[in-house]
Parts: structure tokens; sequence; C-alpha cells
């Protein structure tokens, strides 16, 4: 079976490509002009670049590669939607029938349209589970009783907007909401936080109820500690099991070495 790779940035693609072929898996690789890092040719067997809106032009390509199942991995930041991006005919008319445009709907009816042409979306982790972390304390020092607090209260919130599509991340002090994730991402939104209210701040970062693993699964890695060192911040909460962990090593031994504690709850 032939396999598609629609790859967005940072370095999940690059990941996917690994670990497909430890398992004897070739990508023919769609990757976004606006997004993807170049060096993906360089890894990969057979790469096109696409525009953001150049749907039709990625769907084509699949087809002539005889392409049966995708995987999307890489964040496409929401915000290039409304860049002015030129979309084709094909996106267009995608756009058109959408009755909102946050993420959900928006990858999901890109899934959709690669349906009617027999191509599957599948879930992005499938060549990934080694870096889906289990329930349970993840680094050798536990969350505080304060932390604990600030992840149990920010547990709630973050549920809530992960379920709207708003977000994954929200930041806590003193059971307190200091910032939540629209369109920048959670790096950012770490950093705003750290603006607002340095020091001793917990990130809660969730995958939605009933995550579709097909698309926008919660990334974190050493770029997140690196952030979270920049604003105060202590302790890190993900979902265990739909949170996809880089370099885990070297996040969890960059955490330890800075007393950052993280944490993986059951999901909901």
């Amino acid at each position: 079976m032939r396999y598609g790779l629609i790859a967005g940035n940072g370095q999940f693609p690059f990941l996917v490509i690994e670990g497909a072929r430890r398992a004897g898996v070739e990508f023919a690789v769609a990757a976004i002009r606006e997004e993807t890092d170049p060096r993906i040719e360089g890894v990969a067997g057979r790469v096109v670049w696409v525009g953001l809106g150049q749907l039709g032009k990625m769907i084509r390509f699949f087809k002539s590669e005889g392409v049966e199942r995708v995987i999307m991995a890489g964040q496409v930041k929401h915000a290039q939607i409304f860049s002015g991006a030129l979309p084709d005919l094909r996106m267009m008319k995608m756009l058109l029938s959408l009755p909102r445009r946050n993420t959900d709907a928006l990858i999901g009816a890109v899934a959709a349209e690669l349906a009617r042409d027999s191509i599957e979306l599948i879930d992005s982790t499938t060549f990934l589970s080694d870096h889906l972390p289990q329930a349970g304390v993840l680094t050798r020092r536990a969350p505080s009783k304060r932390e604990a607090a600030d992840i149990e209260y920010g547990l709630e919130v973050a549920r809530e907007i992960a379920r709207l599509d708003l977000g994954q991340t929200i930041v806590v002090r003193g059971r307190a909401c200091v910032a939540i994730e629209a369109m920048e991402g959670t790096d950012a939104t770490v950093r705003r936080a750290g603006s607002l209210a340095r020091g001793r701040l917990t990130i809660v970062k969730v995958a939605k109820p009933n995550q579709d693993m097909r698309f926008d699964v919660p990334v974190v890695g050493v770029p997140t500690v690196e952030t979270m060192l920049e604003a105060g911040a202590t302790c890190l909460c993900v979902t265990a099991g739909k949170t996809l962990m880089f370099d885990r090593e070297k996040m969890i031994e960059r955490a330890d070495k800075e007393r950052i504690a993280i944490v993986a709850s059951p999901p909901v």
C-alpha cells in the first residue's frame, strides 16, 4: 500500500518519516510551501511543494503516486489561513461549504475531500506509538501541592476550550487563569503568560475530548521546556496516550535539570 504525507512545520513530519522507514514504509510527501522545513527533500523520496490553498494540486499529486492512505503531520498555523493565501478552485469550494472555520472543521473538510478521491486520512501517530506517554509523573520531581491544585483547575478549563476547539493550552497560577491559547500556538501562549505573571506558572495542555488522532494531536518537546523556562513556569501537564513527546529523553533530562515537573494525566 502506498502512503502519502502532508507535511506541516516543525519536527513532526521528520519523525513520522523516520518511524515509517523503520516499518519499511516510504512516503510521497506534499510539503506546504508556507510551513514545511526545506530539509524534507533530503529525507523523503518523492516531494512536491504546494501552496497552502492548493488542495487540488495536492490531491492530484497523491493520485498520480498511487497513494491510498495519508498522514497529516506538523502544524499549519491557523492564522496562515487568513494571511492572504490564494485558494485554488477545489479549496475555494470546500471553504465556501463550511459553516465555521475552526481547526476541526477545516481539517475534517480536507479529510472529506481526500475521501472523495478514495484516499483515507489515517491516525497521525500510526508510526509513533513510542512517543505517547503513559499516565503518571514523568520527571524526577512530582508536582507540588500548589502545582497539583493548579493542574486540577487547569484541566477543567483546558478541557472546555479544547471541546470548543479554541486551543489546547491554558496557563494557571494560584488557581487563576493567566492565559488561554487561541490561534497563536502553545509557545506564544506561554510567553504571553510569562509577560503577565512571571514565575510559578503551571502549563496544562490537553487533547480534545474524543480527540481525533488523525490531526491536531497535542505535541510537546524540548522547545516546550525552554519556553517554560523563559516564562518562569515550573510544571507541565499533558494528556497520557494522546500527546506526542518529541525527543522525550532530552526533554525529561532538561526538565529534571531545571526542577520542572512533568505529569501525564489520564484522558477523559
